[in-house]
């Protein structure tokens, strides 16, 4: 039988290996294709593909079965939980692959995409540009359609051109952005704050009108501090809690 093939990543030694195993997996689990198998690798061919020991991987895989991503059978093996609720809370540690976590597993439709003059409250990370290019998507609770949040994506317009629209219905822009269009991210900075829901989030979410609403901002930075992505979402409050963790080294 053939086994699913997770994403890789690059640990960083300074954050818990088995969260960041956990999220990495979690990422690509949740962002699978409809026809990936269903069957995981075995603990061990985990352990190398991540370069981590058996037993951070078993940790990071508990972490998933707690969660209800997966099952595990003795001696059938592990397997991913196809109805697995996708709306669970968001947990921030510091990696780019738990920001791509955060943002799977969904379903995503893309409302509209182009070019637009910069919005003046953003001139302060994009000083050098006039224009840009701006995605806008709204996601769904995969099992009852539910809407749970909406998003906005400011990007350069010279990275748009790298940009597939059709990756944004199945990947988060962080993921997109590193991984397809290969730039390197060197940090992401995250806000969030309760807000109240304004006439076109109350539409899109289906919620009232100045009902609690949760505003995510997210900046992405490149190597040299430049700003590559600007992601404003907003969450239902009924829908979304924020768990926030501090490595202490």
């Amino acid at each position: 039988m053939t086994a699913f093939a997770p994403d890789s990543i690059v640990l960083n030694r300074k954050l818990p290996l088995w969260y960041q195993v956990s999220q990495s997996l979690r990422a690509s689990i949740l962002g699978r294709t409809p026809d990936a198998p269903l069957r995981l690798p075995t603990e061990e061919q985990l352990a190398g593909h991540y370069g981590v020991s058996v037993l951070t991987m078993r940790q990071a895989l508990k972490e998933l079965e707690d969660e209800g991503l997966i099952t595990r059978h003795r001696r059938r093996g592990t397997f991913i939980e196809p109805s697995a609720r996708r709306g669970s809370p968001v947990r921030l540690l510091g990696s780019v692959d738990a920001i791509v976590a955060q943002q799977s597993g969904m379903t995503t439709r893309l409302l509209d995409h182009g070019t637009a003059p910069l919005p003046a409250d953003l001139a302060g990370h994009f000083p050098d540009s006039a224009e840009v290019a701006t995605y806008h998507r709204l996601r769904s609770d995969e099992k009852t359609g539910e809407p749970t949040n909406h998003a906005r994506n400011y990007i350069r317009p010279e990275l748009a051109a790298r940009v597939d629209p059709d990756d944004l219905v199945r990947w988060p822009m962080t993921k997109v952005l590193r991984d397809v269009v290969g730039v390197r991210i060197s940090r992401i900075t995250d806000t969030v704050e309760a807000t109240l829901a304004d006439p076109e989030t109350a539409r899109l979410l289906q919620v009232p009108l100045l009902s609690p609403i949760l505003h995510y901002t997210g900046v992405t930075y490149d190597e040299d501090g430049r700003t590559l992505d600007v992601a404003r979402i907003h969450y239902r409050g009924d829908r979304f809690s924020f768990s926030v963790t501090l490595d202490a080294t």
